[in-house]
């Protein structure tokens, strides 16, 4: 079934193409190397010797890690996908590299004489326990491909954003993360090409050794039993060999993503059939596409220096990619997320329950006004003390529940709309692409009030949205494989914010601000334009309740009962990506409020719409209030940015969620 998932080309446009990338690769080297200090651009001649040192311990080098980290990620990504039955597992989908990433941070910041003499050791310990965390979690479902890269998002996204609140608990300033973080092939010598090959030459030698057992992976867990392949423990093993890999080229050059993705499915485009040709045709792709990538990088940055990270550019290179990848991926059976649901509850006294759920927001908004860290332990602030705290302390909270709310009403939206309960801002990339229109406002206008950022937002936020239920609607995708498109182009626009905060620029220093999600400099102003926003767009919601209980049923249910399902669709999901957009504006763009508050409300007994987005709505801003408190004293004198906080609180819970959904299938 895997060998008919892709159509290979003909055999001579194949090797024109690849003949051609490569030859384009060989020429930016050539015009590296010829002009060591910049592609040429004000390269100083003058001094033959200090060209020479250049060359052989800055661009020789550079060149060398492209090759073997693109091979090394190309073969990882290869065994990953076979092993696990899955063509969109990679060390990025499976956060082996942020979890390698949160382990360093940890290393270096509490352990630092890990990282003088044991750092990929450290990087092998995360990347492990982010792979470990997501099989457990999974289990159950059978290792199904859409619950593996759900999982592993939430553990990558869960990881980076401990890794910032690691660094920023301590002082560190968290432009460097993203500089890291975003894949920088810089190099000052041989090293870590010579750590990187050992690893490859061992991966690769471990895989020729396990090529009948990874055939037989290929198969059905039934018939690889019953060939005699002890299942469980070959699959751990090659899942241990391909972390190790993708580990070492972590821990030397950074996070570079989506090279092991595309490397084995082009391959598998190109005409690599057999377990034997891929596992020569993956590693030669992955180099040649880190390669190309990283020289047009630094033809692009001239003589003034790198401005997008490498592993930025992969990442722009690889949404696309995916989008193009996913109407042509049939190597599996899509599972029905809905399917698996458990039918809840539902409340006897659902009046009784919102109120108790507005009880617990009151108290939450209390606890953050009231109570606090401060140099002398904890304090609960009452008469004058309080008044003079109030002018800080109130438009934060303001702030908070606000946009807690209308991330909650915006996620409760999209899971009914898309009749899929792992649906949310987040994940269907509403929130970055909201950032995306805000770096387009900061780059056009020379200082963007507040009504031009959050028209900007609502623009990129909204033209994401329409984007996937277009793609949705053109390739007959199902809920599914509209969250794997929602991924990718949260890579995507991701990777614009990644490469636009690298240029340093004064417009990136804002956008790291806006990305942070802080509400440390909330004014008065803010909080009355938050409020005033969530009443105005949280208004029209007790109104479209009937909308909302009919669509999750299909289009036909909705035609049999009088009800425009496109004209309606389309008005909510407008409504969904200016409720996400004014939001984001305010605490950033990754927090999980707009997915698990939804689901809390229906756990609680809230089914029909009208009281699910009550529910929601309330759930979402006492959490965001209490993210937002925990935020302002776990780390005093730190402040820690609100969305980072949610994000940890936030992302174990989805994790549990998507692990007890579904029994393990075989």
């Amino acid at each position: 079934m895997a060998e008919r998932a892709m159509r290979p080309g003909r055999p001579m446009s194949r090797l024109l193409l690849w003949g051609g990338l490569a030859l384009a690769a060989a020429f930016l080297s050539a015009l590296r190397i010829a002009g060591p200090a910049g592609f040429g651009a004000g390269a100083d001649t003058s001094v033959p010797e200090l060209d020479a040192v250049i060359l052989q311990y800055s661009v020789l080098p550079r060149m060398a890690v492209a090759l073997i980290a693109g091979a090394t990620l190309g073969l990882s990504g290869l065994l990953l996908q076979r092993v696990l039955r899955n063509p969109l597992a990679e060390p990025s989908t499976l956060g082996v590299s942020a979890g390698a990433q949160l382990a360093m941070t940890l290393a270096a910041v509490y352990a630092p004489a890990l990282m003088e003499g044991a750092r990929e050791g450290v990087a092998l310990g995360g990347g492990l326990a982010a792979v470990g965390l997501i099989m457990a979690m999974t289990w159950r479902r059978g290792l199904e491909p859409v619950a593996v890269v759900l999982a592993g998002m939430m553990v990558a996204l869960t990881a980076t954003m401990a890794s910032a609140a690691v660094i920023l608990a301590n002082g560190e300033y968290l432009f460097s993360i993203f500089l890291w973080g975003g894949g920088s092939l810089s190099q000052q010598g041989w090293g870590p090409t010579l750590d990187i090959s050992w690893r490859l030459a061992a991966g690769a030698v471990a895989a020729v050794l396990l090529s009948r057992p990874l055939a037989i992976l290929g198969l059905d867990d039934g018939s690889a039993r019953s060939l005699g392949v002890a299942l469980d423990l070959t699959r751990f093993g090659v899942i241990g060999i391909a972390v190790w890999l993708a580990a070492g080229v972590t821990a030397e050059v950074g996070v570079i993503g989506f090279v092991g993705l595309a490397a084995p499915a082009l391959a598998q485009l190109s005409g690599a059939r057999t377990q034997r040709q891929r596992l020569v045709a993956a590693p030669l792709i992955g180099a040649l596409l880190l390669w190309l990538t990283d020289g047009l990088v630094q033809l692009l940055a001239g003589g003034g220096g790198e401005r997008v990270p490498t592993g930025a550019a992969t990442a722009l290179l690889g949404g696309p990619l995916l989008l193009w990848l996913l109407p042509r991926l049939r190597m599996f059976e899509w599972p029905s997320l809905e399917a698996r649901r458990a039918a809840s509850r539902r409340s006897a006294r659902p009046g009784l329950l919102l109120a108790l759920l507005a009880l617990l927001g009151a108290v939450s908004a209390g606890l953050a006004l009231t109570v606090g860290y401060g140099p002398e332990g904890w304090t609960v602030s009452t008469g004058g003390l309080l008044g003079d705290l109030m002018a800080w302390r109130a438009p934060r909270v303001a702030v908070a529940a606000a946009s807690g709310a209308m991330l909650a009403a915006a996620g409760m939206v999209l899971q009914r709309v898309t009749a899929n309960p792992l649906a949310g801002p987040e994940i269907l990339g509403v929130g970055t692409g909201a950032g995306v229109g805000l770096t387009a406002a900061l780059f056009l206008f020379a200082s963007p009030g507040i009504g031009v950022q959050a028209a900007a937002s609502a623009i990129g936020a909204v033209t994401v949205l329409a984007c996937m239920l277009a793609l949705s609607l053109r390739a007959g995708f199902g809920p599914e494989r509209l969250l794997l498109a929602g991924i990718a182009m949260s890579a995507l626009c991701s990777a614009v914010l990644t490469a636009v905060i690298a240029t340093g620029t004064p417009q990136a220093f804002a956008l790291l601000r806006w990305l942070s999600g802080s509400t440390n400099e909330a004014t008065p102003a803010d909080a009355w334009g938050c409020a005033v926003a969530a009443l105005l767009l949280l208004a029209p919601l007790p109104f479209a309740g009937r909308w909302l209980d009919i669509l999750p049923l299909g289009d036909a249910t909705a035609r049999s009962v009088g009800l425009p399902a496109r004209r309606c669709r389309g008005l909510l999901v407008l409504l969904a990506g200016l409720l996400t957009a004014v939001a984001a504006l305010f605490v950033g763009p990754l927090s999980f409020i707009g997915l698990i508050a939804p689901h809390l409300a229906r756990l609680l007994g809230l089914g029909r719409a009208r009281a699910q987005a009550a529910g929601a709505m309330l759930i979402g801003a006492a959490l965001m209030v209490l993210s937002d408190w925990l935020a302002r004293t776990a780390a005093f004198p730190y402040q820690l940015p609100l969305g980072l906080f949610a994000s940890l609180l936030a992302g174990p819970y989805l994790i549990w969620l998507l692990g007890r959904e579904g029994p393990r299938a075989g």
